[in-house]
């Protein structure tokens, strides 16, 4: 007998355990992108994530038999939360098998729930396999985490809410990494509102059932990034590909760092932080919009988790500004002469300046890795433009992951300068900050040394070399003393003198 979706998405007694989630409008970002955008907030589920719909759907079918037998299941991390909450609800035990990179946040979880982990495997696929096997050895029933009609079934319930919550709809957004929620959503609102599009959305580095459904048959990763670790699937279910390929109308990829971006514009909405997995939808939503050019539409975004690991909000903020395409970061060739630094702040205009590094190489030319504030990608090639017509030569590294993940933070090096002193200063964080400290600075100095980074704080963290002879140690102490920013003089610094001096 055929398995009727509706039926079971309609019947699912998902909410022995879950709660039907509101959905709330994003005001802040709907009036950037001229569209009114909903967030479906499946982040504050009790596993603050939508698995534990499927997860219970599925366990809920199973016989007494099969549940004294308990169960067993592969997760990246919220699957395996809504399985151990689930055998909790139902009495029965349940052992999870997680892969070695899964978030600490995550494991804890799970073992908080009372279930059995075992670390195994170095991605979720080499994981569900010794999953699979470790069912078979023990009699145990393996809980699928997204190819399942009944686990499809309890994904949908997220589907049948949103018709319920909001009339008036033009699209939803919905993150893919199996397919589960995509494919339960998709084929519930196709059902009953043939004229709403749902689009699946996921990154470029896993984008598994969108090269499948390009190929027309599931297509296996050879690897998938890890940033999006809720969604790090290389090869997706059968019966997910199936309903996903009949019912979406289509998918959308988006980068890591616009993931970030959406991450900070759902904190700015909400005060709630996602997963990145979790504001992939959010991500989808804003590159449709930006790519099809749409105004005044309805459109409803899956906030689907927030098991997000502290440590990792530092990549995050780090990275959202150039998500959100407010930041790009550039290499320019100037001069090394007095001065130079000067100019070329000149030519930047009253951008502000989130980053820059620099170390003194030799007395030809300098190379500067920055950082500017921008409106949007076109006013970045405006700067290469502008730069490179000034005569320094500009390379937009803003798309170069060597250069955001590792280069920025290693700029720098032991430097044959002659009487160098360094120097760390708080300056004001405002526009200007850096030119008042280089008008000051009248006897031209040279800078051998540049490290700065916005971090969003009244404050900016600089840390300077410059090259003071001897004999211009008074006008220098009076120089500091004029420019009235807090200082300290790191010049004796056991750091500076093993790795910079």
């Amino acid at each position: 007998m055929k398995f009727d979706y509706l039926e079971n998405i309609l019947t699912a007694p998902v909410y022995d355990v879950a709660v039907e989630s509101p959905l709330e409008e994003a005001k802040a970002l709907s009036g950037r992108i001229q569209n009114t955008l909903l967030l479906k907030r499946e982040d504050i589920q009790p596993v603050f994530s939508f698995k534990i719909r499927g997860a219970y759907a599925r366990m809920a079918a199973l016989t007494d038999e099969e549940r004294a037998r308990g169960v067993i299941t592969a997760s990246a991390g919220n699957h395996a939360q809504g399985v151990a909450l689930a055998a909790k609800a139902l009495g029965c035990k349940a052992t999870i098998c997680m892969p070695a990179i899964a978030p600490q946040i995550k494991v804890n979880s799970v073992k908080a729930r009372g279930a059995d982990v075992i670390l195994q495997g170095e991605n979720f696929d080499a994981t569900n396999i010794y999953a699979q096997e470790l069912a078979k050895e023990r009699g145990a029933t393996f809980v699928p985490p997204y190819d399942d009609p009944y686990v499809i079934a309890g994904q949908g319930t997220v589907g049948m809410e949103i018709l319920r919550q909001r009339k008036n709809i033009d699209a939803i957004f919905v993150p893919i990494g199996g397919g589960g929620l995509a494919a339960g959503i998709a084929v519930y609102v196709k059902r009953l509102k043939p004229g709403i599009k749902v689009y699946g959305v996921e990154p470029y580095e896993a984008d598994s059932m969108y090269q499948s459904i390009l190929a027309g048959e599931r297509v296996k990763l050879p690897h998938v990034g890890l940033f999006a670790d809720g969604v790090a699937v290389k090869f997706v279910g059968e019966h997910t590909f199936n309903l996903c390929r009949e019912h979406l109308d289509g998918i959308i990829r988006v980068t890591n760092d616009e993931m970030c971006a959406a991450i900070k514009d759902v904190f700015e909405d909400t005060r709630s932080i996602l997963e990145p997995a979790g504001a992939l939808a959010i991500a989808g939503a804003k590159r449709f919009v930006q790519d099809n050019g749409v105004t005044g539409q309805t459109l409803v975004a899956i906030a689907s988790g927030a098991n997000m690991n502290f440590d990792r909000l530092r990549h995050v903020a780090e990275r959202s500004e150039i998500g959100e395409q407010r930041e790009a970061v550039f290499a320019v060739t100037i001069p090394e002469q007095p001065g130079a630094f000067k100019t070329f702040l000149t030519q930047i205009g009253n951008r502000s300046i989130t980053e820059f590094n620099y170390r003194y190489s030799d007395n030809k030319q300098a190379h500067i890795f920055v950082g500017v504030q921008v409106q949007n990608r076109r006013e970045a090639a405006d700067i290469v433009q502008q730069l490179s017509d000034q005569g320094h030569a500009t390379i937009d590294l803003t798309d170069n992951e060597l250069a955001k993940l590792h280069v920025r933070h290693l700029v720098g090096g032991h430097a044959n300068a002659t009487d160098e002193r360094l120097f760390r200063f708080e300056f004001p964080e405002r526009p200007g900050a850096l030119m008042g400290f280089l008008t000051n600075m009248s006897q031209g100095w040279n800078i051998t040394l540049f490290h700065y980074r916005n971090h969003g704080a009244d404050y900016g963290r600089v840390l300077i070399g410059l090259q003071v002879p001897s004999a211009d140690h008074v006008e220098f102490e009076s120089f500091l003393e004029r420019l009235g920013y807090d200082y300290v003089d790191e010049t004796d610094n056991p750091a500076y003198q093993l790795f910079l001096r």
